[in-house]
């Protein structure tokens, strides 16, 4: 659609501007040049594309803190209904699986737990993680662009602290919000901790590997974000929040 208006600024469209007379002292002056701009629907297109993005990195520069909190506690909840359904959907036994299906009910507050989870406590100490290791790597003199960097962040990651400590936290914070005492608390990490840190190392070794060597740092929470659907729903299926019924059950036993 054409639209006429002042010559303010360019485009970067195609543009036909109305050439004005040369004129000679003395002679008043032309109006002021219009353009007559097409804009491109290629570009329109695309802008109308981008949107999300770059509505979602405005608020990253912005809110960095916030909106990977609303980011996390979103994909957290989806990781969790995937856990839920998907074990109901399928099993190796025919007869388990229609026994699974005939009985099986959505646990709407397991979900509220795993968003609040992702959004008050995960997403706001990621943040902080992910900026610590660029630090540590930034005073300890590390070649931008060397392997050395990925590989010094990986370790670091999954092996010195992080992954020790947000494991832990998620199953502290499944039992607490589901009113467990801390001996029930502490036995409960105790007993899956290990299985959770050899399956950890088995699924993000290679994908935090790629993640710290090719994503911006301020994204690569994201990434962690988007493939924490799988994860989430793999520590949810093999290690699922008890229920009010077995957490009694435990605690007459260690009465």
């Amino acid at each position: 659609m054409l639209a006429a208006r002042p010559c303010q600024r360019s485009y970067a469209s195609i543009r036909r501007v109305v050439a004005a007379p040369v004129t000679r002292p003395g002679q008043p002056g032309p109006p002021t040049p219009r353009c007559i701009v097409r804009r491109s629907t290629t570009a329109t297109s695309k802008d109308g594309g981008n949107g999300f993005v770059h509505w979602y990195e405005s608020h990253l520069k912005t809110r960095p803190v916030l909106t990977k909190m609303v980011s996390g506690g979103f994909l957290w909840g989806i990781g969790d209904v995937v856990a839920q359904v998907v074990p109901a959907l399928f099993d190796d036994d025919e007869h388990d699986a229609n026994k699974k299906k005939s009985e099986f009910g959505y646990d709407a507050p397991r979900t509220a737990r795993a968003v609040i989870f992702g959004s008050f406590l995960h997403a706001p100490l990621s943040h902080l993680h992910f900026n610590f290791l660029e630090f540590m790597t930034v005073k300890g003199g590390f070649q931008p662009g060397s392997l050395k960097i990925p590989l010094f962040k990986t370790v670091m990651e999954q092996f010195v602290y992080w992954s020790w400590f947000s494991n832990s936290l998620y199953h502290g914070a499944m039992g607490a919000m589901q009113g467990m005492d801390a001996g029930q608390i502490q036995k409960r990490v105790k007993d899956v901790l290990w299985d959770t840190q050899v399956a950890q190392w088995k699924f993000w070794l290679p994908i935090q590997f790629l993640n710290f060597q090719f994503v911006p740092v301020r994204h690569q929470l994201n990434v962690v974000l988007l493939t924490s659907v799988v994860w989430t729903a793999l520590l949810s299926a093999w290690y699922p929040p008890e229920d009010d019924h077995q957490a009694e059950e435990e605690a007459e036993k260690e009465a």
